[in-house]
């Protein structure tokens, strides 16, 4: 939602203007896109991680507010559960080592922060959801303090008039009722951003849709939830469903999910914030003073505050991203498919695997969105989503194939050509590239190694399912901070 909030309570008039001032920011924004005011010269890209905070046994450390306090570092911010925070990592190129800067900055900053968190009895876990959480975790009480979440977690219940309804079939079965979107609080993420120009914009995020599978199948890292063995990434399923506010009848007569792949390639930045308009009413309907269009004739950026809002309650898996910065406009797309973790090295393994093939697809002379549907690319999201490094992927000129194989064959080669145009040195490329191709040659990725510790324990030990995750979890833990990435990672023997 990118601010906070102070409005708990919107009347029809708050709703009706907000609606005219939305649209009016869309024609403004329509008018910019025409006249070209957008900075794009020098692209930079950003990284976002979302953190899990654990005590000593394993649990999550409702302690949120407190580990902010101590940490003392802008950078750090909350997140929608008290046992979540989020690093916002400061942007760079990607040209002449930004991808290791990356790397040694989040390194330098989590070391620190964990240091700190230690003394209030806080640790540190990035991945994609905490397996130890349990039911009792996922109630409204654990909301963070912030007033925005409890604020979006009335409008979403209000807009849906029932509880949410979370069921997930994939190893076993999981069947939830919740009375508050805090389940959402269970999803930690990676956030990728990449500045691109308007011209370049629908290349870029045709490219990200695309290999949306790929990203999730080869990053997997959320198998459990409440103690259940799900998806591989079990949080594109969750965050799908603890966020829906949708009812039966709305989804049987083809209502849009306020998480959404969406249903087209487009031919513009414009589309995506146009369908946001049309397709879905506002959750927080929250108007500012400025007046866009005077302030565009008047020579200066408009800040768009309600169409940014707007979009920021609409959780695409590739986000339009409209911002200011130093009073010039820009924008990016926002990269949000992967998970947390299991590593920082990992983690910019996969970052480096996404820049590099968004990069190739968007410039290649024939779009791969020319011989490939849609549809199918969302077919591959979930199945990656559902199988992980087991998923079987269409791609043109190739069929239907292994995704590892897709990845081995065909699309490392891509992401190496594609580091090149963005600068990246061949260091940075081998290393990071290699832990993907290693990744694929063994068949282990952070839900891998997950589900096989936690059968080494439950399977073959006398431990319940809740000291097996937790005695899972304790490793994950220790072998994260070694920071080598998940494939070398060892099973407890």
């Amino acid at each position: 939602m990118g601010e906070d909030v102070a409005k708990h309570e919107f009347t029809r008039e708050d709703r009706t203007r907000y609606r005219t001032k939305v649209r009016r920011c869309l024609d403004v924004f329509a008018r910019m896109l025409r006249e070209a005011r957008f900075d794009f010269e020098r692209p930079m890209t950003g990284l976002e991680i979302e953190i899990n905070l654990i005590d000593e046994h394993g649990d999550p450390a409702m302690k949120n507010h407190e580990a902010l306090e101590v940490i003392d570092d802008p950078d750090f911010v909350t997140e929608l559960g008290q046992w979540n925070i989020e690093i916002n990592v400061a942007p760079r190129r990607l040209a002449g080592g930004g991808i290791t800067s990356f790397e040694e900055t989040v390194r330098r900053s989590l070391n620190s922060a964990e240091e700190k968190a230690r003394g209030i009895g806080a640790h540190m876990v990035i991945n994609g959801i905490l397996p130890t959480l349990r039911t009792k975790h996922v109630t409204p009480d654990q909301l963070s303090s912030n007033p925005r979440y409890a604020l979006l977690n009335e409008q979403v219940l209000a807009a849906r008039g029932e509880d949410l309804q979370i069921s997930i079939d994939g190893v076993e079965r999981l069947h939830l009722t919740a009375s508050s979107i805090v389940p959402e609080a269970a999803c930690t993420s990676t956030q990728l951003h990449l500045q691109v120009s308007p011209e370049q914009f629908p290349a870029y995020w045709n490219a990200a849709q695309a290999i949306a599978g790929v990203q999730v199948a080869v990053g997997a890292n959320s198998p459990f939830f409440l103690g259940k063995e799900l998806w591989r990434e079990t949080r594109i399923a969750l965050f799908q469903q603890a966020t829906d506010t949708r009812g039966d009848e709305l989804k049987a007569q083809g209502v849009r999910p306020r998480v959404w792949f969406g249903e087209r390639w487009i031919n513009s930045i414009f589309d995506l914030f146009e369908e946001n308009v049309r397709y879905f009413p506002a959750l927080l309907p929250i108007c500012d003073e400025e007046d866009p269009l005077a302030v565009l004739d008047h020579g200066d950026t408009p800040a768009l505050s309600e169409l940014k809002l707007h979009n920021g309650t609409i959780y695409r898996w590739n986000r339009p991203v409209y911002d200011v910065v130093r009073d010039r406009p820009h924008l990016r797309v926002e990269n949000r498919v992967l998970p947390a973790g299991p590593t920082i090295v990992d983690t910019l393994a996969n970052g480096a695997l996404y820049f590099g093939l968004v990069r190739a697809l968007a410039e290649d002379e024939r779009p791969l969105w020319s011989q490939m549907s849609f549809q199918a690319a969302e077919e591959n999201f979930n199945a990656a989503s559902r199988n992980g490094m087991d998923a079987q992927m269409y791609w043109p000129g190739v069929g239907t194939v292994p995704v590892v194989e897709l990845v081995l064959r065909r699309l490392l080669p891509l992401a190496h050509e594609g580091l090149i145009r963005w600068g990246v040195d061949s260091a940075e490329r081998d290393r990071l590239l290699g832990v993907i191709e290693q990744r694929c040659l063994s068949g282990v990725n952070g839900a891998a190694w997950q589900a096989r510790e936690f059968h080494r324990h439950y399977d073959h030990t006398h431990l319940d399912r809740a000291d097996a995750l937790r005695t899972m979890l304790k490793s994950y833990v220790d072998l994260m901070h070694a920071n080598e990435p998940v494939h070398t990672w060892p099973l407890s023997p």
